[in-house]
């Protein structure tokens, strides 16, 4: 995403083992097909069961996410109808059990629940705020893989997110777009809304023809696999097969102009653009795959089956969002921005922030992704751009010494300049530091470790001192975690 417009420093979070999307799948392949039935519950089982917390512990937001499980995948079927902004869902989420659980919640704002099951059996749901609380039959044994199934309705909502900027489900001048960073998720389906759960998804969207007998448009993230046209409806149904966190989901529903084609690699790349946009974004297309194998030569192999864009006529949002395999853009993307975007998907998408706090991570390194493209086309160098950020006469080194990257002082705070450009400073000093050699490897370790997974600062310190075999701690105070502006070094 691009910032809306708008002693010890090392706040370390507790340590965590990095989830591997693919290990998940193969412990799931292993109970399912070992205890299909699901381990049976006793007394025993009954008594030792508690409530799942409600949030994941971020300091940032406390209430996204939630606790006592661990979700696999999310099959969302959606019925939606453009003219009148109503959406029926059916959710139906895979999940494991990290404890005996009595109860656990969701994230879910506004909506109507009509009804919910747990492993087929009717369970009891309450409401509180946006936690949808959900009370099983039975308990839910710890390490037990469970569906729940949820069927909700309503008008979905449009948010104004901790930072000021719209998210949730947002109406366009033609049909709508689902954006999900940091909270709108929860406004369109059920889940554990935070980047540290991140699962497989197939999303089914039924949509209606229009007045004039032609069907919108659906876009979602992964790949198109079924196209199914009822007469007066069609369903399009997108699978994301590579782990994703959920503000990473994305639906679009509108009129686009489609544009399909391969990068030199041979993975599809799908370009939806609204016509409103086409005179300005008749480049994306060709641009998307170029970028891609740039970046694929600079940060590793590119970590999903498929690429592409969505550019939308969407006037008044202030910013793109990294939206897995393909990039939101409400207009038209200079080349900057769309190089920004699809950095993402290597950092931050693929190798996700753990907590909201390690965002720089992903917006600190998309950035200098920016920074490395000007140089390769012939621009200004990387040291150049680095001294422009550092004396404040680059466009958007404004505000970026408000507060140290590392430790945003609040969840409104996660998108502002500091995570930004004094983030992509962090990695320029850490090239300087170590070299270029050391630094390309730096990074390609950093992808190849933590694909599809979960990554945070600490860890990505104590890589870059493995690899360079240097002492950095002194850099990263000065530059990652000092609050006041650094002297040069």
């Amino acid at each position: 995403m691009r910032p809306r417009t708008a002693t010890d420093h090392r706040p370390w979070p507790a340590a965590s083992g990095t989830r591997s999307g693919w290990a998940s799948a193969a412990a799931l392949f292993l109970v399912m097909t070992t205890a299909c039935a699901g381990p049976a519950t006793g007394d025993g089982a009954a008594a030792a069961a508690r409530p799942g917390a409600a949030g994941a512990g971020d300091r940032l937001f406390p209430t996204l996410g939630n606790g006592g499980y661990d979700v696999t995948h999310y099959g969302l079927a959606l019925d939606y109808v453009p003219e009148t902004n109503h959406l029926k869902g059916r959710a139906v989420i895979t999940a494991r059990a990290t404890q005996d659980l009595s109860r656990f919640d969701l994230d879910l704002s506004g909506l109507r629940v009509r009804a919910a099951t747990v492993r087929g059996a009717k369970a009891r749901v309450a409401r509180s705020g946006d936690e949808l609380v959900v009370t099983p039959a039975r308990p839910v044994r710890n390490h037990e893989v469970f569906e729940t199934t949820v069927t909700y309705d309503g008008t979905p909502r449009t948010i104004e997110g901790a930072d000021g900027g719209l998210e949730g489900w947002i109406e366009t001048d033609d049909g709508s777009t689902a954006l999900g960073e940091p909270t709108g998720s929860m406004t369109w389906f059920p889940g554990n809304h935070h980047p540290s759960d991140k699962a497989t998804y197939d999303i089914r969207v039924t949509v209606p023809k229009d007045a004039e007998g032609d069907f919108y448009d659906v876009v979602s993230n992964g790949e198109l696999i079924a196209e199914e046209d009822e007469g007066e409806t069609v369903t399009r149904h997108w699978r994301a097969k590579e782990p994703m966190a959920s503000y990473l989901a994305h639906v679009s529903v509108g009129y686009f102009e489609i544009h399909k084609g391969w990068t030199p690699d041979h993975l599809p790349v799908y370009v939806a653009v609204d016509p409103e946009e086409s005179e300005d974004a008749g480049a994306v297309a060709k641009l998307v795959p170029e970028i891609i194998g740039w970046a694929d030569e600079r940060f590793g192999p590119y970590p999903f089956s498929s690429t592409g864009a969505v550019v939308d006529h969407l006037p008044g949002l202030d910013y793109a969002l990294e939206t897995q395999t393909k990039p939101y853009f409400a207009e038209a993307p200079d080349e900057a921005l769309l190089v920004h975007e699809l950095a993402h998907q290597w950092f931050g998408d693929s190798v996700t922030p753990r907590t909201w706090k390690d965002m720089w991570l992903s917006e600190g390194m998309a950035t200098y992704a920016e920074w490395l493209w000007e140089e390769d086309q012939g621009g200004r160098s990387t040291d150049e751009i680095f001294e422009d950020f550092y004396d404040g006469t680059d466009a958007g080194a404004g505000g970026i010494w408000a507060f140290p990257p590392a430790d945003p002082p609040s969840g409104g705070r996660v998108s502002d300049p500091p995570v930004y450009g004094r983030g992509a400073m962090v990695v320029h000093k850490v090239r300087e530091a170590v070299g270029d050699e050391a630094f390309f490897d730096i990074l390609r370790t950093w992808t190849r470790q933590h694909r599809h997974g979960n990554a945070d600062t600490r860890q990505f310190v104590a890589l870059c001192e493995s690899r360079s075999g240097k002492d950095l701690t002194g850099l990263f105070d000065t530059w990652l975690f000092d609050k006041k502006k650094p002297t040069r070094m």
